[in-house]
């Protein structure tokens, strides 16, 4: 059985926004991860407001969200572990449009919805258009 190759913009807009999700999810992840709560609450006000292993987990979600969306497909192993990750950077993003809703910080929901639309697109088009196929 063959299957259709997909078109050339599709995956290299794909390609972008993998990079994207990696470069920005791998800053903040291991922003949270590794700063002081006392310097990170400086930029992020939450942070003083919740225990440090929650904002730690945060980070580390986030940090092993941009290695999996990227890394699985470019080393062609396991390329369907960037569809997860892709999927899960997306309900991140929903959970903290969630908790920035509950705290009437309505303002930061828009980078929220378009990080989760952007990761959307990747497990949605790695998944079933432009899929990369395993060595």
């Amino acid at each position: 059985m063959t299957t259709a190759q997909p078109s050339k913009g599709l995956s290299i807009s794909l390609w972008i926004a993998q990079v994207i999700l990696a470069a920005l999810f791998g800053m903040t992840g291991s922003t949270k991860l590794l700063q002081p709560i006392s310097e990170l609450a400086a930029t992020l006000p939450w942070a003083a407001t919740m225990p440090e292993g929650m904002v730690r987990f945060i980070g580390l979600s986030e940090l092993l969200g941009a290695i999996g969306i990227l890394l699985p497909s470019m080393l062609r192993r396991l390329p369907m572990l960037s569809v997860a990750a892709a999927g899960g950077l997306v309900i991140v993003q929903l959970l903290a449009a969630i908790f920035h809703a509950t705290r009437g910080e309505f303002p930061m929901i828009g980078m929220n919805v378009i990080l989760a639309a952007i990761a959307a697109f990747v497990a949605w088009g790695r998944a079933t258009r432009a899929r990369i196929q395993a060595r």
